[in-house]
């Protein structure tokens, strides 16, 4: 991390939305829906805060996800798009758990380097290569503190993927929490996300919406 970069807003737009599957990245433990236990963040101290963001990069599903049961997970295009408006949430945590975080996204155990000065300046950041979530996207700052994103560092166009009924209920579930959307409005945001658009699930949405036990 760089000097002076003790906090960072954590934006995720994926799974993570929802706080308590966030918190297995924290504590450690498996996810509702998952296939996977996390070992968590040296530092288990909570979030110290959390809110809503928007996020200006078109998000789409892709890749096949052993944790959740071989669908596709959330990744964001790496280039900026003024007309996406992503649905997305920040968690206040420290530098430590940060990289602790970045480290468990890559299922990576080596040391990671960020350099933050660089990240701000140009917009981007690839600090593990071929990581399928090895580029840092900034998003600016709040309060101050870096607003900071992963994703991959290319549009995964050749391996979208619909994704698993856990993985998507678990972002359902995360987006309530945060966010006052009518059914229609989810669906209308889901439907039209690569990976999901003419795939068997697009038309289950309204079904698997409406039936969803917040």
């Amino acid at each position: 991390m760089a000097e002076g970069i003790d906090e960072v807003w954590y934006a995720c737009y994926g799974s993570n939305i929802r706080e308590e599957r966030f918190l297995c990245y924290i504590n450690g433990g498996t996810p509702p829906g998952a296939l996977k236990h996390f070992i968590g963040c040296t530092d288990k101290s909570k979030p110290k805060q959390s809110r809503k963001i928007t996020i200006d990069h078109e998000m789409y599903f892709a890749k096949e996800s052993p944790t959740w049961n071989g669908g596709g997970i959330c990744f964001l295009k790496p280039e900026k798009d003024a007309t996406a408006s992503t649905f997305g949430r920040t968690y206040l945590i420290n530098s430590g758990q940060f990289i602790d975080l970045v480290r468990q996204e890559l299922k990576f155990e080596g040391e990671i380097f960020i350099d933050f000065d660089k990240l701000k300046k140009e917009g981007s950041y690839n600090c593990f290569t071929d990581g399928r979530y090895g580029l840092l996207l900034y998003l600016g700052e709040i309060q101050g503190k870096p607003v900071v994103s992963f994703t991959s560092e290319v549009f995964l166009e050749d391996e979208l993927n619909a994704p698993d009924i856990t993985y998507l209920t678990t972002i359902l579930k995360g987006m309530n929490e945060i966010y006052d959307l009518k059914d229609s409005e989810v669906i209308d945001y889901f439907r039209t996300k690569k990976g999901i658009e003419n795939s068997d699930i697009e038309k289950e949405l309204p079904r698997i919406i409406s039936e969803l036990n917040y």
